[in-house]
């Protein structure tokens, strides 16, 4: 089944919440950390067409955007999600990693075919994932799982993850039987009035016991009910996946939110997580050393922000 995401992203849109004013935020509110990952942005540059299947076709979000919103959150890592818009093409994302150099990863979407040589050409440049996203305009169902799982465990590449709670649930014996590390987007999707009973949930944290992988806490206002600033329903699921399992959690922006409509405050989606860990050690682990596991970046170089 295709999960229809993005039809429930737009209805969010009539809330009462989506037409109120909140002062956007210069800063985060606690001190972030060298070394800070931010866990998952895109990019998109009008160098490159968007795929004529692409279902989202977001403005320009280029590396010097996302460089400016780096600097006022004040993280210095990041790994470059290969969006759906532009389907098979990871060219964009090469590129920015190439901007970026050895401050990012990327995460390439490939067929669930494809060729061995080209998976080591995008290790060479810096990706350290595949992604599986089955919402409308994405190429891949759930049947890409296993071949795709068996291409990259060579490499010890990881399998990123955004698919519908339902298929969460559906899948979770195929998932825990993959020869290669998860990686749960946003929370597994689980609309903030199911948390922590939704069946998604239940497959998440199996996956999080067994150590079979990590999920993002992130996109706290997607199919969030309660609204900003707190986005209390989904931050509850936050709270309690990372109670479970603080060194399985990563952070990521979802910058440049091409999804969102109303698009959130870019800054309060990492100052969120000061409310959700208030505890500044617990941060650091969230934000620097699990994604220095995840993505293998060099614990003993942590970057201070860009200025």
């Amino acid at each position: 089944m295709m999960f229809k995401r993005r039809a429930v992203l737009g209805g969010l849109a009539v809330l009462p919440f989506a037409q109120t004013a909140f002062a956007l935020l210069a800063k985060p509110s606690f001190a972030v950390p060298n070394g800070a990952c931010d866990c998952h942005h895109h990019i998109y540059d009008t160098r490159w067409t968007y795929a004529k299947e692409a279902v989202l076709r977001p403005p320009p979000a280029t590396v010097a955007d996302y460089r400016a919103y780096q600097k006022k959150l004040g993280t210095s890592r990041s790994v470059i999600v290969t969006p759906s818009s532009y389907r098979f093409n990871n060219m964009p994302t090469e590129d920015a990693l190439k901007q970026m150099g050895d401050r990012s990863r990327g995460v390439a979407v490939v067929p669930h075919d494809v060729a061995e040589a080209e998976l080591r050409r995008l290790h060479a440049a810096g990706f350290r994932g595949v992604r599986v996203q089955t919402a409308a305009g994405n190429p891949h169902t759930v049947a890409a799982l296993v071949p795709l799982a068996k291409r990259i465990a060579p490499l010890g590449w990881h399998i990123q993850l955004n698919l519908s709670p339902a298929e969460y649930a559906a899948q979770e014996k195929v998932l825990l039987g993959l020869p290669v590390t998860l990686i749960v987007d946003h929370m597994a999707n689980i609309p903030g009035q199911e948390g922590v009973k939704s069946p998604a949930y239940t497959t998440v944290r199996r996956i999080l016991d067994a150590r079979r992988g990590y999920v993002k806490v992130s996109a706290p206002n997607t199919l969030s009910q309660s609204g900003p600033p707190g986005y209390a329903d989904r931050s509850a699921i936050a709270r309690a996946l990372i109670a479970a399992a603080p060194d399985r959690c990563l952070w990521g922006s979802n910058w440049s939110f091409p999804s969102d409509n109303p698009k959130p405050d870019p800054v309060l989606m990492l100052d969120i997580l000061g409310k959700w860990v208030p505890d500044a050690n617990l941060r650091h682990r969230i934000l620097v050393e699990n994604p220095e596991r995840a993505y293998g970046f060099d614990p003993a170089k942590r970057p201070a922000p860009p200025v």
